[in-house]
């Protein structure tokens, strides 16, 4: 059996990170993650992170580079982030309870889905100016 990969996008914009609140399962149900979902056989992965983000938050996005590592979820499943650039409309929570934008600072203080804690250091990195890298 072929390994299902699923996607999730890492949306940033001059107000933060786009971060969305799970509706279902009931298992993680109100818990914060980057949106996206799985992807389609012939599809590649940037395809279904704009589709994904499409459908979840009926926006358009340009795909750029991968963020941080895989991470594995139950058997057979990988979870990979991209950095995504929003080119057209507005995010709605078309999927999710709530969207919120989150700066650095924020991201500890969410309820994260398991998986996607893997990624905070490298979204608190990409939400921190060069300048303030230093500091502690």
């Amino acid at each position: 059996m072929d390994e299902q990969i699923v996607v999730a996008g890492a949306l940033f914009s001059e107000a933060g990170l786009l971060v969305a609140q799970r509706r279902r399962p009931p298992e993680l149900a109100g818990l914060w993650e980057l949106p996206g979902g799985k992807v389609a056989a012939g599809e590649s992965d940037a395809d279904a992170l704009t589709r994904e983000l499409r459908e979840e938050l009926g926006v358009e996005v340009s795909v750029g580079a991968r963020l941080g590592v895989d991470v594995a979820l139950k058997a057979g499943m990988t979870l990979r982030a991209y950095r995504a650039t929003l080119t057209a409309g507005s995010p709605q929570p078309h999927d999710h309870r709530a969207l919120r934008w989150v700066t650095a600072d924020e991201l500890d203080e969410l309820p994260w889905v398991p998986a996607d804690r893997a990624w905070l250091a490298d979204l608190t990195a990409a939400l921190t100016p060069a300048s303030g890298r230093e500091s502690t």
